[in-house]
């Protein structure tokens, strides 16, 4: 079976994406510890405002939730726990995190999770004409419309992002 070109090893998001018919492009990068977003944007010579985290979160039940949000700007985990219904909302612990996703962290993607986690996608995320979100492993993006978010993971679009 022959190899494809710069083709990155499939994922359990990518997978996804392909079983849904999405159309994504790839984008790996080299990936640099505690780099974030900043390196991932500067490498792929992208706005670091159309790099979208996938952030695992927990409310006061520790029941997890993913938040996607724009690479430049932070969390108010106040909004968005107002805006959910939660009493509180903080970062899980990277070890948490994995358990609950199935991705090392740097590495998290929200398509093909572990298990059935609600998600939430920063508002001003779905005007943007593209993104560039992890495609399940760390140095991989793929680029797609946002409205996939809406339409394949039942992102709730949520307002609490932090002027960066």
């Amino acid at each position: 079976m022959a190899k494809k070109d710069k083709h990155v090893s499939e994922t359990p998001a990518t997978q996804m994406l392909r079983a849904a018919g999405i159309a994504y492009s790839e984008h790996p990068y080299d990936y640099v510890d505690h780099g974030g977003t900043a390196e991932s944007a500067r490498q792929l010579g992208v706005p670091e405002h159309a790099v979208v985290k996938t952030l695992v979160m927990q409310d006061e039940k520790a029941q997890p939730l993913i938040v996607l949000m724009h690479g430049d700007r932070q969390v108010s985990t106040k909004n968005l726990a107002r805006e959910i219904g939660a009493k509180s909302v903080e970062p899980c612990k990277p070890e948490v995190a994995q358990r609950h996703s199935g991705y090392l962290v740097g590495g998290t993607s929200p398509f093909g999770l572990r298990k059935a986690i609600p998600v939430y996608v920063e508002a001003s995320v779905l005007d943007l004409p593209r993104i560039c979100i992890n495609g399940g492993r760390r140095g991989f993006l793929v680029g797609m419309a946002p409205q996939v978010l809406v339409a394949l993971l039942g992102a709730k679009p949520v307002h609490c992002a932090l002027a960066g």
